[in-house]
């Protein structure tokens, strides 16, 4: 199991591998949490969007692992575009979950899903006040750590340059054949760790040979290759499966890409279609 910590900017410590929970119903995700447990999962990623916050507090809960052991991510809707409405979205995120606290909330997109890839409107105004209830939540301890996710540069400097507390991540589309490198550059030099979520490309990169070709060189699955790959971007990676077998698999990674197949790996032709893209919205559809 791959347990590597990495550091936000405020000291908190944040687990490398985290499980994803996107799509996977409410009345399961709860034994998906146990399970991960067991295999050494410490960190799990939700969202008011995905409703099933309610199921992963209760795995937490429920673990048998002491709450402080277990790093809980969620999401504001990208609904939320006001303090007040941001500002109950996260209490009632905590009265689902049935938690005392969360460990890090994040800005789901800095548009409403209606208008992602659909406007050139980003939102500027309303983000700084969703931010400015993420800080107060952040302020009266009822979050560890507070950030963005889907944000470009333009997003992150709305914020930075006038928050009393910067963004800590940044949560991103990131894998073999879509990675942002400019991207996580600028984060990382404004010290915001960057998350890669949908490391396996929607499962796209199953099918690519260039990627099979490299997995099999290392005698990795392709899953492992793509996670591990993301590893040594630096980011911190949500791998999502409800089965027992992958989530051992996908935190099996303790092996290395050479400098050399790193630097092929960022070169593979683009991914340009994932197949049903209205699931998908930085692709062009409406959820998330």
């Amino acid at each position: 199991m791959y347990k590597k910590m990495m550091t936000l900017s405020n000291g908190v410590k944040i687990p490398q591998m985290a499980l994803g929970t996107w799509f996977i119903d409410d009345d399961k995700v709860a034994e998906a949490v146990r399970n991960a447990v067991k295999i050494g999962y410490r960190h799990f990623d939700t969202a008011q969007a995905y409703g099933n916050e309610r199921g992963v507090g209760e795995g937490v809960r429920t673990c048998g692992i002491p709450r402080e052991e277990i790093f809980v991510t969620s999401k504001v809707a990208a609904e939320n575009k006001s303090y007040e409405s941001a500002a109950a979205s996260i209490d009632e995120s905590l009265k689902k979950m049935g938690l005392d606290y969360i460990d890090m909330m994040i800005i789901h997109s800095p548009q409403p899903w209606k208008d992602v890839n659909q406007s050139d409107n980003r939102y500027f105004a309303e983000n700084r006040e969703v931010w400015r209830a993420l800080t107060d939540a952040y302020k009266a301890g009822k979050v560890r750590a507070i950030g963005v996710s889907n944000f470009q540069e333009n997003d992150i400097d709305n914020l930075y340059d006038q928050a009393e507390v910067k963004p800590m991540v940044n949560q991103v589309l990131c894998h073999i054949s879509n990675t942002p490198l400019n991207l996580i550059d600028f984060c990382h030099k404004k010290d915001i760790v960057v998350e890669a979520y949908a490391p396996v490309a929607h499962g796209e990169a199953l099918k690519n040979p260039r990627i099979i070709e490299m997995a099999e060189k290392y005698g990795v699955t392709v899953p492992q290759l793509c996670i591990r790959y993301d590893i040594q971007l630096g980011t911190v990676v949500l791998p999502k499966t409800v089965n027992p077998e992958h989530m051992k698999s996908n935190a099996d990674v303790n092996f290395v890409i050479s400098e050399e197949d790193m630097e092929t790996l960022k070169n593979v032709e683009k991914i340009k279609d994932y197949g049903d893209s209205s699931r998908f919205p930085v692709f062009g559809g409406k959820k998330s």
